[in-house]
This record gives C-alpha cells, sequence and structure tokens, in this order.
C-alpha cells in the first residue's frame, strides 16, 4: 500500500474509528485500525464486535494494499501531525508515515486477521431516512432506554417499520418513550438496536441528508449509511415488552403548562431533591402546578408556575417524580408548552410535546411514604 492524504481528512476518520477500537479485547487485533485502499479512496475500519465503522477518505493511491495498525499509536500521531499531505506506506507488517520533517515507522499485524465488516450499505435493501427527521426523533427515544445490561434488550431502541411509518419505542421500566414519523418503505419489519451506535448515528457530523438503513435478517446486524461512512451494530435479540398495553387510553386530568417555565422549578425543586432520592411533587391545583421538594439536610422549596387543566382536579392532588426522569422529557420537547394527562397518583403520568403530535413520553410516579 502506498498512498497521500491530508492530514484532516485522515485524522477525522481515524478519530472517530478509534471510538470503537476495543482497549481490552481478547482478540490484539481488534484494538486496531484497519487501513485498505479502495480506487481512489482510503478505507478506514474498526470494530469491538458489537459496533464496527468504515469510512471512506479521499486519497491518491499509488499502490493498493491494507494492513491494521494500532488504534492509539496512529490516532496519536495523526492527530499531532501538521495539516499537510501525509504519505503512507505498508511494507508486510510495518507501516510508515511521513510528513514534513517527520517520518515514522509503525509496527501493525497481517490484514488478514481482521473481522469483516461492511464498507457500504445495499441500496435495494435498504430503507432511505431524511437525516433531518431521525435526528427529530432519536432524541427523543434513546434518552428512555436501559443502562441495566440484566435486560439486554431494554439497553436498546425498538424500531418499527411500516410502509408509510417508522416507530421508536425505549423504555428502562420505569418510563417510556414513543416517537413516530413518516416514511416510504419497502422494509417491513421490528429490531431492536444498541442505543451505543443510535449515540454515534446523532454525533457522526455528516453534512449528507440522506441516512440509508439496512436490517441485515442473515447476520443479525443493522447497518447505517450515511455519506462516506456506514455504521454498522449487532442487533439485540429477544422479545420486546408490549408497550401498548402501557400506555394509558384514557386519563381524568389535562395539565397544561409553558415548558421552560417547568423546567426551571424542576431545575430549583433538583438542588433538594438530590438528597432525597431525587424525588420532587408536582401539587396540581386548579390554575396552578406547585412544584416542591425537601431535603432533611438542606431545607425544602415550593415553587409555583401558571398551568390550564382541564378535567376535575381532586382536592390535594399530589404525584411524585423522579426530578431527572421529568428533566430529561423537557430537555427532549421542543414545542413551548407540555401537555400532562394523569389518571392517579399511582398511575404512569403521560407527557407530550405541542410541537409534535406523534410523541409521548410516560413516566411512572415515585411512591413515598407517609
Amino acid at each position: 500500500m502506498k498512498l497521500t492524504i491530508l492530514q484532516e481528512n485522515l485524522a477525522k476518520a481515524v478519530t472517530q474509528a478509534s471510538r470503537f477500537a476495543s482497549t481490552h479485547a481478547q482478540l490484539p487485533v481488534l484494538s486496531n485500525i484497519l487501513l485498505s485502499t479502495d480506487k481512489t479512496k482510503l478505507n478506514i475500519s474498526s470494530t469491538n464486535l458489537e459496533i464496527s465503522v468504515s469510512t471512506l477518505v479521499g486519497a491518491k493511491i499509488e499502490e493498493e494494499g491494507e494492513i491494521s495498525i494500532p488504534s492509539k499509536t496512529l490516532s496519536d500521531l495523526v492527530s499531532n501531525l501538521p495539516k499537510d499531505t501525509i504519505a503512507l506506506e505498508s511494507d508486510k507488517e510495518q507501516l510508515k508515515i511521513s510528513a514534513p520533517g517527520f517520518s515514522s515507522k509503525v509496527l501493525g499485524m497481517n490484514a488478514s486477521d481482521f473481522p469483516k465488516i461492511p464498507n457500504s450499505v445495499n441500496k435495494e435493501k435498504s430503507v432511505t431516512l431524511l437525516k433531518s427527521d431521525l435526528m427529530k426523533i432519536l432524541p427523543k427515544s434513546v434518552f428512555a432506554a436501559s443502562i441495566d445490561e440484566t435486560r439486554p434488550v431494554l439497553t436498546g431502541v425498538l424500531f418499527i417499520l411500516e410502509k408509510t411509518n417508522l416507530t421508536l419505542v425505549s423504555t428502562d421500566g420505569f418510563r417510556l418513550s414513543k416517537s413516530k414519523i413518516s416514511l416510504k418503505s419497502s422494509v417491513i419489519g421490528k429490531v431492536i438496536i444498541p442505543k451505543g451506535i443510535l449515540n454515534e448515528l446523532m454525533r457522526t457530523s455528516e453534512e449528507s441528508g440522506e441516512i440509508l438503513f439496512e436490517i441485515d435478517e442473515k447476520e443479525k446486524r443493522a447497518i447505517f449509511g450515511i455519506g462516506d461512512v456506514t455504521l454498522t451494530s449487532r442487533l439485540l435479540e429477544g422479545d420486546y415488552p408490549d408497550y401498548e398495553k402501557i400506555i394509558p387510553k384514557s386519563s381524568s386530568l389535562t395539565v397544561l403548562s409553558d415548558k421552560e417555565e417547568l423546567l426551571r422549578a424542576v431545575k430549583l425543586a433538583s438542588i433538594f431533591a438530590r438528597d432525597s432520592a431525587n424525588i420532587v411533587k408536582l401539587k396540581i391545583e386548579k390554575e396552578s402546578i406547585k412544584v416542591l421538594a425537601e431535603s432533611g439536610s438542606s431545607g425544602s422549596q415550593e415553587t409555583s408556575i401558571d398551568a390550564k387543566t382541564i378535567g376535575e382536579v381532586g382536592k390535594n392532588f399530589e404525584i411524585a417524580f423522579n426530578f431527572r426522569f421529568l428533566e430529561e422529557f423537557l430537555h427532549s420537547a421542543f414545542g413551548e408548552e407540555i401537555k400532562m394527562e394523569f389518571t392517579s397518583t399511582d398511575k404512569a403520568g403521560v407527557f407530550s410535546d405541542s410541537s409534535d403530535k406523534d410523541y409521548i413520553h410516560l413516566i411512572m410516579p415515585v411512591k413515598v411514604q407517609g
């Protein structure tokens, strides 16, 4: 392999690839990045066997070839080189890196030991998603997925592909998010995708307006194509909870409030709630909501904000939630007004965003003694 490439292009791709190289792998090759030529481009790949990334970068290829190089060494070297042209040349299991005033030889490994990973999406078997649409619903779903590895399916997001819709569902057992976008799809099915790759999808700074999404049933993996970047993840296998049974079909009390006012009130309450199991209470009154929190060591607080109520407000209707769940939902909502629907103080509250009729979020209340 022999080529020249711009430092900033190489550094960007290597930095991304290094995030998926495994530092404590039983297979030493998984701590490496694979460099391989592809006509007029250099393919930069890495994998931890859970998630993989492959990026095509424009380069002047003089000789075809491939080699795998330790991720940290390559990343540290390339990121500290000047913004100029870099020359790469492999000789057996060694890579020579040259730049103005710099020369280095890095020991690598035979590329044949590197796992085979996708470097493109099969367009005939994929669904085209507008990046702007996907970036609207991913932030409304990923945060509610579980971090508890004892229930693996809950650590992912359920993707439901229908002919005209894509629905995303996530839950950690204490809250549930459901959001939907319209699309035209020839692929129909349900898969559970780990939130790790979805977080990476949100941070991938490719300017492409479209994302290709392929479900590889044979290999049990999801493949996303964003411009010259291909992200791949294994699918989570298992039965996802029947979320439709969890969502209340009706409510007895509806409350409308300003999002920013409610967020400010929750933030103020959190100062005291941190010392008392993160509990804040919402006291619903006819024309207001009182957000309360108290701590045995810090004191207490009460913030009152204007609200519109629809339905009968029972005397002393007070419901308790984990303030972090409220805060994270409010950060995910883009509209100016929040709708909250309640059935009773021991049933899940249903929260929705005025700017998105296809987004609902459930939060289970906290049982408070006394």
